[in-house]
């Protein structure tokens, strides 16, 4: 069901909106190069060590974007997440119009208490981000919203990533 801001959009925006609503999973082609770069991720996010967390979600975004033939993008890890109005920025897509990759940018640390985000949420925000990519450049929409259908492709996503992982190390990580 669309936001109460849905009849404030223009037409135009209400079908792209309709658009992205309706498609609620990703069809991920299987690949067994996933579960130990999210390994590395969880170690390196758990030795609190920036670069490497950076390094393997870079690994992580080269895979996906290699697996769904979409282009490739750059992601920045930053130590702790800036506050803005109402709480604290975990992620942020930025895409471009030229030959430049587009960019994710994702905090490790909380703005508040500095600590180190749980695995499964720093993973969950890059996926979130790396979803807003796919609509552009997968499903070719001109605009991306926060759609039912946009968080289901996300949860989508997550469970794959987990389950992949989860099926190299033998127990089901989700």
């Amino acid at each position: 069901m669309p936001f109460a801001f849905f009849d404030r959009l223009s037409p135009r925006r209400q079908r792209i909106y309709l658009a992205s609503d309706a498609i609620v999973t990703i069809a991920l082609p299987p690949d067994n190069a996933t579960p130990p770069v999210i390994a590395s991720m969880r170690d390196a996010l758990a030795a609190e060590n920036r670069r490497e967390v950076e390094s393997a979600c870079q690994a992580l975004l080269d895979e996906l974007c290699a697996r769904l033939k979409v282009p490739p993008l750059k992601v920045k890890v930053y130590a702790k997440r800036p506050q803005i109005s109402g709480g604290e920025l975990h992620g942020l897509y930025e895409p471009t119009d030229d030959d430049t990759p587009s960019k994710i940018s994702v905090w490790m640390r909380t703005a508040q208490r500095k600590q180190v985000v749980a695995f499964k949420t720093f993973l969950r925000t890059l996926v979130h981000e790396f979803c807003h990519h796919l609509d552009y450049e997968l499903y070719r929409l001109a605009e991306t919203f926060h759609t039912d259908g946009f968080y289901k492709r996300e949860s989508d996503l997550m469970q794959k990533l987990l389950a992949e992982e989860g099926a190299v190390q033998g127990t089901l990580a989700l």
